[in-house]
């Protein structure tokens, strides 16, 4: 059995007329290790460019690889999308049981798929949603490959493909090659609690389709839900994920009483996330306590799993009153990192090269703030960094279209916060605009 923990991390600490209270909620899971009920969907874009520079190759190669990692007894099929989805194996619409035979079948199938037509990937999700009917009992993920934008499909359509979706199973996705749009994916994505890469070369969709598979393979607990209680007359400003990659949760969730809401976390391993909360509650006098909110983990049986408080206690404390929690204070650097690098590169798509030096140079100063290497490292090959410090860069002039897309995509993926980390005084710490 899984089971699960969760730590609230914070200064409970108000000066007179304080109302805002943030918190960082690790949650941990443990045990486990695989083995209960699945369902995996694999869904390969088999669009007319996926026939150019290996990459169709590539795919069913990879598309064998996870076939391979598929655990016996795991109920499974292969889609193949183009302008309208269809069955790769098994040829009729329905999920079959991972055995020695099914996977040769499968394998055998996917040597076979050819590329041709359009890309209209709600269609897809869709089509997959209808093969997880009724495996409410499963742990149900989808891996989803395409190499281009989703040019035969309104962008409303997509919405509304989401919202059927929404719920009924994991995706993570996967864009191949350069002529893929990030912001299609972190849509997908986010709305299907999945996560995203780029993968520049196709030579490396083998190894990151059986890492993705092998991660869906060990999770043993799905629909997982995080309840928020707050207090009357509180507001619940926001919840976001933040590790490992950034999501903003507040938008998903739903109200579950009168004063508790709850949001989708999807389904777990034996792995750590961590979730940062902000709660505006009614100004309180000084030796004043309070709950300011209640976190509750919940099975998709309505079984708690874990619970923890968030505290408030307004005090004339000076040096008390204007601490921020280090890991508050670094999760809300993280997520100041991921929006100055998109805003960035999309003033500089624009042409605003005003704009796009002054975000790109704030993400400059924060991912070295942080100490999120690969961000920085990205950074590097789209600006020239003249001074770190102060977030002083210069717009390289030629830059490779997969280092911008593989900045874009990995802007949200966080690293973690080491426990204990000091608190910060509120006067001290640099506020977004300070630098440029």
């Amino acid at each position: 059995m899984t089971a699960f923990t969760l730590t609230v991390d914070q200064n409970p600490h108000l000066p007179a007329g304080g109302r805002e209270m943030h918190a960082v909620l690790g949650v941990r899971a443990e045990g486990g290790g695989g083995g209960g009920a699945a369902a995996q969907i694999i869904i390969i874009d088999t669009s007319g460019s996926m026939g150019y520079a290996g990459k169709l190759k590539a795919a069913k190669a990879a598309a064998r690889a996870a076939l391979a990692t598929i655990r016996d007894g795991v109920a499974f099929a292969v889609i193949a999308g183009a302008n309208n989805p269809r069955m790769v194996y098994p040829a009729r619409q329905h999920l079959v049981r991972m055995d020695a035979a099914s996977r040769q079948a499968a394998q055998a199938a996917v040597a076979r798929m050819d590329a041709a037509g359009g890309t209209a990937i709600g269609t897809w999700l869709v089509f997959a949603h209808r093969l997880f009917e009724g495996r409410s009992e499963a742990v149900r993920h989808a891996i989803l490959l395409t190499d281009g934008k989703n040019q035969h499909e309104r962008p409303e359509e997509l919405g509304r493909a989401l919202e059927t979706c929404r719920g009924g199973f994991v995706c993570d996705a996967l864009g191949v090659g350069t002529d893929w749009a990030v912001a299609e994916l972190r849509r997908i994505t986010s709305a299907l609690l999945g996560a995203f890469l780029d993968v520049p070369e196709p030579a490396d969709l083998e190894r990151r389709f059986r890492e993705l598979t092998e991660t869906a393979m060990g999770k043993e607990v799905g629909d997982v839900a995080l309840r928020v209680w707050t207090p009357r007359h509180a507001t619940l400003r926001f919840v976001k994920q933040m590790v490992p990659v950034l999501d903003d949760l507040t938008g998903k969730g739903v109200a579950s009483g009168p004063q508790t809401v709850d949001f989708p976390l999807g389904a777990w391993g034996a792995e750590e996330r961590e979730y940062h909360l902000c709660v505006e509650i009614p100004a309180g006098d000084v030796g004043r306590r309070m709950r300011a909110a209640q976190a509750r983990l919940l099975l998709a049986d309505g079984t708690q799993a874990a619970s923890g408080d968030v505290l408030a206690e307004w005090t004339d404390d000076v040096a008390k009153a204007t601490l921020i929690n280090g890991r508050v204070a670094r999760h809300t650097d993280q997520a100041e990192l991921a929006a100055a690098v998109q805003e960035g590169l999309a003033a500089r798509r624009d042409g605003d090269e005003d704009t796009a030096t002054a975000r790109l140079g704030r993400a400059v100063v924060l991912a070295r703030q942080v100490g999120n290497d690969q961000v920085a490292d990205l950074l590097d090959r789209v600006v020239d960094v003249l001074d770190p410090v102060s977030g002083t860069v210069r717009l390289k002039k030629d830059v490779d279209k997969a280092d911008e897309m593989s900045l874009d995509t990995r802007s949200v993926r966080t690293v973690r916060t080491r426990t204990g980390e000091p608190a910060t005084s509120r006067t001290a710490r640099t506020r977004p605009g300070d630098a440029s």
